[in-house]
């Protein structure tokens, strides 16, 4: 059967999809692709719904083998580079890789992270409506697990065939402001915290993951203590415990906790925030929920939008390609003399 068989992989090397939905009264996290967007560019290169599960890098890269038929594969995010037995990809571009070759995945150089699509999808059973892996709950992936050398990870054969493709649109990036709607509980910050918390710049520490990234700068004080009636979590909540330091909730948080929120992250602006490193600086911005809305209608018209910006690959320049084509047959040499008149 047609697979890919993992060779190395970081630790965090994970099977993600859009998330996990319906379950969260449960305590059930959604969990998801960190960066939807590049998700999204990486499935549409090969055919797949925007959505489909792909295989998410953290910070490190990776490689691995096919062993079977042809696979169509491409990768997006993080400024990784793919390349096939050592031979460069270009970026945002399909690729096919053939049975014994080796597809290798560069480390993050932009961003934190990365996705590899393949044509049609993986064939693993999903778990809940969906393949996403939560650490915490062991949910999800390949056995409950991150990716590991020797795992493999069987592929549709059938879904293979079809032209390769190349994106001519990059991911969204910048340094703007993160955009936030304040709340649910900013009521229980000083206006002076609030303030510092627009004002101000914040770092993003090392204890950053998955769950949430713990920010460092100005405490934000509270004006009503720094504990609540355990309430509902969403992706990109920004909790404050006691220390005054801010936490931004990510794609595997909790679905309810006990500290106070002083804003939100807007969906449109979380993918951007996710791709931020350690020792990252970042500035949030207030906006409106009407603001939040048409970030995230233009978030989702984006995503619809990139079937359309897909062109065919006509040719590649590798050096097998040239000589297969025969280029040089029938050249001449506009200056040398005609045989006609050399032997006269």
């Amino acid at each position: 059967m047609t697979g890919l068989v993992v060779k190395t992989c970081g630790p965090m090397t994970t099977l993600q999809d859009r998330g996990r939905f319906g379950y969260q009264r449960f305590g059930v996290s959604p969990s998801g692709a960190m960066d939807l967007r590049a998700l999204a560019v990486a499935n549409v290169l090969v055919g797949n719904p925007p959505g489909t599960a792909a295989i998410e890098f953290m910070h490190l890269g990776g490689a691995f083998t096919n062993e079977g038929g042809d696979i169509r594969l491409a990768l997006a995010g993080a400024g990784c580079t793919l390349s096939i037995d050592g031979k460069p990809v270009a970026p945002q571009t399909a690729a096919l890789l053939k049975e014994g070759q080796t597809a290798e995945i560069g480390h993050a150089k932009t961003g934190s992270f990365a996705y590899l699509a393949v044509a049609g999808g993986f064939e693993i059973a999903p778990q809940l409506g969906s393949l996403s892996f939560h650490l915490r709950s062991r949910l999800g992936g390949l056995s409950g697990r991150p990716l590991q050398a020797g795992d493999r990870l069987p592929c549709k054969p059938e879904a293979q065939e079809g032209p390769l493709m190349r994106l001519s649109r990059d991911l969204p990036g910048g340094d703007e402001p993160i955009r936030v709607m304040l709340g649910p509980q900013d009521d229980y910050f000083t206006p002076e915290a609030i303030r510092t918390f627009l004002e101000s710049d914040f770092t993003i520490s090392s204890q950053a993951d998955r769950m949430g990234f713990q920010l460092t700068g100005p405490v934000l004080e509270h004006a009503k203590g720094f504990n609540i009636v355990s309430d509902g979590i969403v992706d990109g909540h920004i909790q404050v415990p006691g220390s005054g330091q801010p936490i931004v909730l990510m794609r595997d948080r909790q679905t309810a906790g006990g500290y106070p929120k002083i804003a939100t992250v807007i969906s449109a602006d979380l993918d951007r925030f996710a791709q931020l490193r350690p020792g990252s600086l970042v500035r949030f911005k207030a906006v409106g929920r009407s603001d939040a809305v048409a970030a995230a209608q233009d978030m989702k018209d984006w995503i619809a939008s990139l079937p359309q910006a897909l062109e065919p690959i006509r040719f590649s320049l590798t050096t097998e390609h040239l000589l297969s084509t025969n280029l040089i047959g029938g050249a001449v040499n506009a200056l040398a003399p005609k045989i006609s008149e050399s032997i006269s």
